[in-house]
């Protein structure tokens, strides 16, 4: 039995251990925090450096897709050999880069210490599921919210940062991330004795021990191509909502403060709004899958969100800010859905599964930030919340998806 069956197995024998979820997820915030100092700072660079939306959209490729392509590779490897120190160390990487963006004096040097940013990010995601999946007690869509909501809120913080430390600040207010990766580690401190005493008792193979099953109404052992087909499905629907979110979370600011006239303090609302519903979205989206199947809510979640994204553009400045908030809400419900519906198609690969959809996510973001980016300075910021306001319409994609054992029951 490979060690996240054995994982698993222990998880549902000691039920759902809160403290470590909690604790977790507020590594994950901190974490999270720490990226979201990047974006925080656009406005400063913008003005500092006088960098363009297509070197804009470079910073945010670098931070994700460092981050999305080490993820799975992480995964991999943490899968066949667990490793409880991994967590700490990504936590020190993600310090060295807050304290050297604060200090760096060019775009290439802004690049190369953002490396360090998305890499301690990529070692930390795959070795926190799994804790999360030790943890989770059998409610894994309720634990993985806990989880995802952790790291939702702290990428909410990037508005806030940047009214409250950015602006008054600059660049250097970023060695404040410093502070955040302190305190992660020390929280980690009373997480990885406990993870690894879970993988001495857990992680390793078990004879004879019976293999729960998954939550798909297909043997994803057996079925390899209908397993294929539903990750490729999956991977789609991961694009559709990083695009969009590229989109908010990189250029909605700019597109506010040049088209609607607002100030940087004041862009920053909308988007706040929309990334703190996210957050109650992503909370909420774990446990309404562990009632109605993980199918069903990426279907609401994605396609539900379409009608208010093609409106947002169109909108008076008034209806912006319950629009974006109502966006956040439902979109971002299925983000932890995604990841357990993953994990359920990969059994016995939890890092991988993470690191995949997580990463891909990222990945997927990285790459709409540099095309949306050099889109922006060719056709202008409306011109691109236009187009992107059509992503989530893919949503309707997740009718392709294998029935979950919630949908077949029913």
């Amino acid at each position: 039995m490979s060690a996240s069956q054995s994982a698993r197995i222990g998880a549902a024998r000691t039920g759902t251990i809160y403290a470590i979820l909690i604790a977790i997820s507020a590594v994950h915030m901190l974490n999270d925090s720490m990226q979201s100092v990047i974006p925080a700072l656009y406005p400063i660079f913008q003005d500092t450096l006088n960098i363009s939306y297509t070197q804009i959209g470079w910073l945010t490729f670098t931070l994700q897709m460092t981050s999305s392509v080490m993820q799975p590779v992480v995964g991999l490897v943490s899968d066949r050999k667990p490793s409880p120190w991994m967590l700490p160390v990504g936590m020190l990487m993600s310090m060295i880069g807050m304290a050297g963006m604060a200090f760096a004096p060019s775009f290439g040097m802004l690049i190369f210490f953002i490396v360090f940013v998305g890499l301690g990010s990529a070692v930390f995601h795959p070795e926190g599921s799994r804790v999360v999946y030790f943890a989770a007690g059998g409610r894994r869509g309720f634990a993985q919210s806990i989880y995802q909501v952790g790291g939702n809120f702290g990428q909410s913080l990037a508005p806030l940062m940047t009214i409250f430390i950015f602006i008054p600040l600059g660049q250097r207010g970023a060695v404040w991330g410093t502070l955040l990766a302190a305190a992660a580690i020390l929280i980690l401190l009373k997480v990885v004795p406990w993870y690894r005493k879970q993988l001495e008792e857990h992680g390793k193979p078990v004879k004879k021990a019976a293999v729960p099953r998954g939550e798909l109404s297909i043997d994803a052992k057996k079925h390899k191509n209908v397993v294929a087909f539903a990750l490729s499905v999956l991977i789609l629907l991961v694009f559709a909502r990083s695009w969009y979110g590229a989109a908010i979370g990189t250029f909605y600011q700019f597109y506010l403060i040049h088209d609607y006239g607002l100030s940087k303090q004041a862009a920053q609302v909308p988007l706040l709004l929309f990334m703190i519903a996210g957050v109650v979205g992503t909370f909420f989206g774990g446990m309404v899958s562990d009632r109605i199947g993980a199918k069903r809510t990426m279907l609401l979640s994605i396609l539900g969100a379409a009608p208010f994204t093609l409106l947002l553009p169109h909108l008076p400045l008034v209806w912006m800010y319950p629009v974006a908030a109502l966006i956040g809400l439902i979109i971002q419900a299925s983000f932890s859905v995604s990841v357990v519906y993953a994990q359920e198609l990969m059994p016995g690969r939890v890092g991988m599964a993470s690191g995949l959809i997580t990463g891909f996510a990222f990945g997927m973001g990285a790459l709409g930030a540099v095309v949306l980016g050099k889109l922006g300075d060719i056709y202008g910021l409306q011109s691109v919340m236009y187009w992107t306001s059509v992503l989530p319409a893919a949503g309707a994609l997740a009718f392709l998806l294998p029935r979950d054992r919630k949908e077949a029951a029913a």
